[in-house]
């Protein structure tokens, strides 16, 4: 008897040590994984605004939380951006993505966005972002979630690619880019990202 209530005490205490673990392990998880080339045409006939591909529907994580604030708390983490450049034209021209948030419910100017910083050759950039830090991060009620995504393609002066008098130099050109949400007081593992070859 007394055996068997030492027994039942530990494997409780196992119990209790692992849902204790889970529960303060760091959270992430990918927003969107997509993979795409953008021509000339393609940002020109993008609607309903020019340069930007469009992440919807099911190319967002059907999973992503309704609430960003709780219970587990994105809203106040970071996201890690993966930007892989598979194609561009040739010249080093420097290049950057503004991604933006599109929010279930805006307040003020209705989104915000970060950026994944210019670069000019293809391979990969990565960088992590604070969730509170970037362009009109405040415009976006949290609590009601994000609907959709929208990658922009500009310059490095900020000018969208399809405004630019030589086009040849952004496009045509193919990336995957990926975003992984990571919860406060948590760091990005690339171990639970998506698998990358």
């Amino acid at each position: 008897m007394i055996r068997s209530m030492k027994r039942q005490t530990l494997v409780l205490s196992l119990l209790l040590l692992c849902l204790g673990a889970s529960i303060s392990r760091a959270d992430q998880f990918v927003l969107f994984d997509v993979t795409f080339t953008f021509t000339h045409e393609d940002a020109l006939k993008s609607k309903p605004n020019q340069s930007h591909y469009y992440v919807r529907g099911d190319m967002i994580n059907a999973q992503r939380p309704k609430d960003w604030t709780a219970p587990v708390d994105y809203r106040n983490g970071t996201v890690h951006v993966r930007l892989e450049v598979l194609e561009k034209p040739a010249g080093e021209q420097p290049t950057t993505w503004s991604v933006c948030y599109i929010p279930n419910k805006g307040q003020n100017h209705g989104y915000g966005c970060i950026g994944t910083g210019a670069y000019k050759t293809s391979g990969v950039h990565e960088k992590d972002i604070d969730m509170t830090s970037f362009w009109q991060n405040k415009d976006i009620v949290w609590e009601q979630g994000i609907k959709e995504m929208h990658l922009v393609i500009k310059d490095d002066h900020n000018l969208h690619a399809h405004k630019r008098p030589d086009p040849a130099k952004f496009f045509p050109t193919k990336v995957r880019m990926t975003l992984i949400q990571v919860s406060k007081g948590a760091k990005y593992d690339s171990k639970l990202g998506p698998n990358q070859p």
